[in-house]
């Protein structure tokens, strides 16, 4: 079933018990953080804030980076955030938070009871007679197209659209209306933190959606957080080079909750995510053509904020309370002007927010690596199953699983995971046979220590990293290491003794006991 659009989603959402709303007076200056944050780490609903009450959001943002990590106590006085303390402003609109903070709202997020079911369309696809072109991205493009449960998934065009039933424009454009979220107290400011960014590659058209950070300057000037590996960064520098001094950008709010999924899917290149999400909801998304840029955006957002980004300028962005645990530290990055804001009639504020782990977007990276575990296979076929846990930050470490077939099988396997896709980001791999669960974290730890010698069974490599990674040597690039906990071959890596069996009951006995187990009063 696909969404109408958001307030569909949370209206199922409160239809099976997963949404609790909060009529409490609640700050969005870090108490719907503080709220959030409890409520997430320990396994709660999905949030809805009705009364939004807080100082006013300060305009503005210090000069250097050194202003805000030195600060003792920026909450404690208020001062970057209003020149009054104790002023306070009501905002017009809801926060919905931790809306897919669970595996069954993650996979209710994306129209199905477990998402689960999309990996299993997807290797029936990617696996279906004919498919025939090479390279994952055209394999995935033609699967899409050719695909007999959605006869198009490509999105359909209207001429009006619930996203743009109010407009501002010129002075009438003011952001700081919205409650957009303090997250942490040492952030640099208010962050639109569930953020679609639609953008077109100036050289082919192409669209882009990808989930990037927005900071309040003030009413009508944002940071954009395009770091150096992402599409939009790449997009505008293209733009740069052909001369474009306005690379235009539409920041989308709402909507089906699967588009939210889609901007973080590890998507090959050529993939429009607004297609993908065509496929998971197995309806059209249709699309407006924004008032003021021409970038095509959903119908059913709650708000677009429509503007553009001159490629030269740059402005100091961050810190921010990030998904890593840590505060990112500032840096300039470029500006969004804004240009007009359109929205539904009371629209609903999504948000969510990151930090020490685990979070909401524990669920959406989990999404992530079960459905597109059958692209992972077509490239790296030996694999069985990976995990990225959460707790690692999910870039950080992969627990991998293999169909061992020749000494070294484990090597290939680390270094075929470092050049894929946004696999290339992890610092650690841990190889093991295919009868370890590694999904069992206690398992995957008793493997570990039983068969991997940090001697012999460890490769160090270097490569690009996440830019947000703060203990790597340099931004973006550092350091990774593989390791071996595989059953050692005669002769692997000069292992000379024989292996010993890992101990296993007689499947007779375990029959028979299984049997009586009942009687057994245990």
């Amino acid at each position: 079933m696909a969404y109408r659009d958001l307030r569909h989603f949370l209206e199922v959402l409160e239809s099976r018990n997963e949404l609790k709303r909060i009529k409490e007076p609640i700050s969005p200056y870090l108490e719907v953080t503080e709220i959030a944050d409890r409520v997430m780490k320990s396994g709660g609903p999905a949030l809805f804030f009705e009364n939004l009450v807080g100082p006013p959001h300060r305009l503005g943002t210090p000069h250097h980076a050194s202003a805000v990590m030195n600060q003792p106590s920026i909450h404690r006085e208020g001062a970057w955030w209003t020149s009054d303390p104790n002023a306070s402003v009501k905002f017009d609109y809801p926060v919905a938070i931790n809306t897919m903070g669970s595996e069954k709202r993650m996979s209710l997020a994306l129209s199905c009871e477990d998402f689960e079911e999309h990996a299993a369309r997807l290797r029936k696809l990617l696996q279906a007679p004919g498919n025939v072109p090479k390279g994952i991205g055209e394999k995935l493009k033609f699967a899409l197209e050719m695909g007999g449960e959605v006869k198009t998934v490509g999105p359909k065009e209207v001429s009006a659209a619930p996203c743009q039933e109010i407009t501002w424009m010129g002075d009438d454009i003011d952001l700081t209306k919205f409650p957009i979220l303090t997250c942490w107290p040492e952030d640099a400011g208010p962050y639109v933190t569930l953020p679609l960014v639609f953008t077109h590659d100036p050289l082919t058209g192409k669209r882009n959606v990808g989930m990037y950070r927005v900071l309040l300057y003030d009413k009508k000037t944002c940071g954009m957080h395009w770091q150096m590996h992402k599409t939009g960064q790449r997009q505008m520098e293209d733009a740069a080079e052909v001369g474009k001094r306005r690379f235009e950008v539409a920041v989308v709010l709402g909507g089906d909750p699967v588009y939210n999924f889609c901007a973080i899917a590890p998507l090959p290149p050529g993939i429009d995510e607004m297609v993908f999400a065509g496929f998971l909801r197995k309806e059209n998304v249709k699309t407006v053509k924004c008032k003021t840029v021409d970038v095509w955006v959903p119908a059913d957002a709650e708000i677009v904020i429509e503007g553009y980004v001159d490629p030269a300028e740059r402005r100091l962005e961050g810190p921010f309370g990030d998904h890593t645990g840590y505060y990112s530290l500032a840096g300039d990055f470029p500006v969004l002007h804004v240009t007009a804001v359109t929205m539904r009639q009371k629209p609903i504020w999504p948000a969510t927010i990151v930090g020490i782990p685990p979070m909401e977007d524990g669920w959406m990276g989990k999404a992530v690596e079960r459905i597109f575990m059958p692209m992972i296979q077509l490239t790296v076929p030996e694999i069985v199953d990976m995990n990225l846990p959460v707790d690692a930050c999910f870039h950080n470490v992969a627990f991998v699983s293999i169909k061992k077939k020749y000494p070294g099988h484990a090597y290939k396997v680390m270094n075929a995971i470092w050049g894929l896709g946004q696999l290339a980001f992890t610092k650690m791999v841990f190889v093991f046979d295919e009868d370890c669960n590694v999904q069992d974290i206690g398992e995957v730890l008793f493997r570990l220590g039983a068969n991997c010698d940090p001697m012999r069974d460890v490769l160090h490599s270097r490569g690009p990293v996440d830019q947000l990674d703060h203990a790597a040597v340099s931004e973006g690039f550092g350091g990774k290491i593989g390791f071996d906990c595989t059953h050692k071959w005669p002769g692997e890596n000069g292992y000379n003794r024989d292996y010993p069996k890992l101990i296993k009951m007689a499947p007779d006995v375990v029959k028979r006991i299984d049997g009586i187990w009942s009687k057994l009063g245990l």
